[in-house]
């Protein structure tokens, strides 16, 4: 069994490489052997060029590589949680396994987020009555026009890095007349502006995962407001969170795909992923990025907002690396929510190495685990001063109508973090 990897390069859709399934394996699914090699034109066309590597690293060439498990990359473009229910709803399949995993990939990888997909997946013109798209009211009371059109169109969570969870959400595309349609459903000059939609996890009428999602959006501002690289506000609007998509871009009319790959495929981390620390992230990170010293920090921010929010869900699909040509950085923040609420408990994935549970991570060890990058007492002295910033969380949190009791549960953590980051401070002798 094989498949053809797209590209998404110079405004158009080119062959880039082809994945085959060892065949006895076939049934272990993402668990499973294969290959991956680059198309042969695609290689001569684009050899070496960092720009056209599926995820960076992985050397444009003639190379056949031999894979024990999928490659990373490709899981990525595999509808999980919500989105995987649903395709298989769409397929009459009762039963879930890692059998499935195949015609997943075959079927619902033809339109996720980043500038790849499976050739094979791309979706066909939608029927006639559903051209004229919906409204945002019909897509926020999901009516069953709306959800059938969602199922029919594979909206409903296309797969890839940022939209695999349990949360219901929809790749959504507005054009010029103000409705929405599933990605690929329209052509790119009628495509005015790129959305993510969400919806609460579980059932609508549980308030903590209400709470959990009205507050999206203001906890992005507040990670805006401590300095964190996000991207357009979002939008809450009766019961569902409007994203406005960063890894797409419209232009003069043209619609740039920008690649995006998650931290679980940068760090080549098998399957569907587990508690991976964050030691592992940043080593990764740091062979790939642009500005390694820019992103180290990006991310020692991010995991201080994470700690002192109580964001617990902070897998390495929740983030993700952006590529534009071949600058590499880390991705606006995305997924970050007040997951602390969660009816389910979820507890906090990502660690570092020597952190243990219910205790405040070793900052100034951090910090030394990065001295051939940053200059260790430089870092340290950073992090102390960002305890000031953190003690003024609650401050900003009010401004930005972060919900008062989520305020008042978290006034002591925030304490306790902006302590932990104070003792990373370096000690002077005399």
């Amino acid at each position: 069994m094989n498949c053809h990897i797209e590209i998404f390069m110079d405004g158009r859709w080119v062959t880039a490489a082809a994945f085959e399934t060892e065949n006895r394996t076939l049934d272990r699914g993402v668990d499973g052997g294969g290959w991956l090699q680059y198309d042969i034109d695609y290689a001569v066309a684009q050899l070496g060029k960092r720009a056209a590597e599926l995820i960076p690293g992985l050397t444009v060439g003639f190379e056949l590589f031999s894979y024990k498990q999928w490659p990373p990359v490709l899981v990525d473009l595999l509808p999980g949680g919500a989105g995987r229910r649903a395709w298989l709803r769409r397929m009459q399949i009762e039963r879930d396994g890692p059998q499935m995993d195949w015609h997943l990939l075959v079927k619902g990888a033809g339109a996720p987020p980043g500038n790849l997909r499976i050739a094979e997946a791309v979706p066909s013109p939608p029927s006639g009555h559903f051209r004229l798209g919906f409204h945002r009211r019909a897509i926020i009371e999901q009516g069953e026009r709306f959800l059938d059109y969602a199922e029919d169109r594979g909206a409903y969570v296309a797969g890839a890095s940022s939209v695999q969870g349990e949360a219901p959400k929809y790749l959504l595309v507005e054009t010029h007349d103000g409705r929405f349609h599933a990605e690929g459903a329209m052509p790119d000059e009628r495509a005015r502006k790129f959305w993510l939609v969400k919806f609460p996890r579980g059932r609508r009428t549980n308030e903590r995962n209400q709470q959990v999602l009205r507050n999206e959006a203001a906890y992005l501002e507040v990670a805006r407001s401590f300095g964190i690289r996000v991207g357009e506000p979002l939008v809450y609007e009766g019961g569902a969170l409007f994203v406005p998509r960063f890894d797409r871009k419209v232009l003069g009319g043209h619609v740039e795909r920008l690649g995006m790959n998650s931290l679980y495929a940068l760090a080549n981390i098998p399957g569907f992923g587990a508690a991976v620390h964050h030691d592992i992230y940043c080593r990764a990170l740091a062979r790939v990025a642009s500005d390694p010293v820019r992103e180290l920090r990006e991310y020692l921010l991010r995991d201080i907002l994470n700690l002192a929010l109580r964001n617990t869900d902070n897998h390495g699909r929740n983030a993700a690396i952006l590529r534009t040509g071949a600058h590499v950085e880390l991705s606006p923040l995305f997924d970050f929510a007040p997951m602390f609420l969660d009816p389910e408990g979820i507890g906090r994935v990502s660690r570092w190495e020597d952190e243990r549970p219910g205790s405040q991570p070793k900052w100034g060890i951090i910090c030394e685990k990065f001295e051939t990058l940053m200059q260790s007492d430089e870092t340290r002295n950073w992090l102390a001063d960002l305890s000031e910033e953190v003690l003024r969380l609650p401050d900003i949190m009010e401004r930005e109508h972060v919900d008062d009791d989520i305020t008042q549960r978290l006034a002591s953590w925030i304490d306790e973090v902006a302590a932990g980051l104070a003792e990373a401070r370096p000690r002077t002798w005399r």
